[in-house]
């Protein structure tokens, strides 16, 4: 599913390449480029339904328009997106979904077998107050992110916040929270041990890995038991 909507991401890519070529606008309104989806016809990138690609296309069409934004206001450094993915997140609003337990029902194009995805989990939140799901891959495992509308947190009378009461915090890198209270107080957490320790770590892997690029078998060569054994 998610190669499937890297293919349509790379089409988008290839269609405006090519209208670039003729001197034509771009298509990257996502009603335009709805239309064009339209026009291909089910089934042209496999199982992805038309919900799924429409959320392809808008992915794309926010980012297009966001870096158009950014080198509108001087920043020449935003890219418009003309990377091919292999895989793209797909997603699905409410009522294309069905929730089992830990087993999401996903659509697929017209005349193809339903996706049924089992969950690691139970879902953090009611089945009722989930508005969408959206399917991707990150660090080679595969994940469903999901989007939920959380009620407003109601306080008993006497007990609410008090709104003279402000507290400003402020969230880094090094200092991950600090934190501006009221009569000049202030908390700062630190974050240089765990910013240490991730950078001991990288230098011991990049190390690591020149120490044994030197071994590496040569392309087309199977390489030794030692070596799969360390891959």
């Amino acid at each position: 599913m998610l190669r499937s909507a890297g293919d349509l991401w790379a089409c988008v890519l290839e269609v405006n390449a090519w209208r670039y070529r003729r001197h034509d606008a771009p298509l990257v309104g996502y009603q335009q480029l709805c239309r064009e989806l339209s026009a291909s016809g089910p089934g042209t990138f496999a199982e992805l339904d038309t919900t799924g690609a429409r959320s392809v296309l808008r992915r794309f069409s926010d980012a297009w328009f966001a870096a158009a934004k950014r080198r509108k206001d001087g920043d020449l450094s935003a890219r418009f997106p003309r990377r091919r993915r292999g895989l793209v997140p797909v997603r699905w609003y409410h009522g294309t979904f069905t929730l089992d337990g830990r087993r999401v029902r996903i659509p697929t194009a017209k005349g193809t077998p339903p996706l049924w995805v089992h969950l690691a989990r139970d879902l953090p939140y009611p089945v009722e107050q989930v508005r969408s799901v959206t399917l991707l891959c990150e660090g080679g495992r595969l994940f469903l992110d999901v989007t939920a509308e959380v009620p407003v947190a109601v306080y008993p009378a006497g007990e609410q916040p008090d709104p003279a009461r402000v507290a400003g915090v402020d969230l880094g890198i090094i200092h991950p929270y600090a934190v501006a209270g009221p009569d000049g107080e202030g908390l700062l957490v630190s974050g240089r041990a765990i910013r240490a320790e991730h950078r001991m770590h990288l230098a011991d892997t990049k190390a690591r890995r020149r120490a044994v690029a030197r071994r590496a078998p040569k392309p087309g060569q199977k390489g030794s038991r030692r070596w799969r054994q360390y891959r």
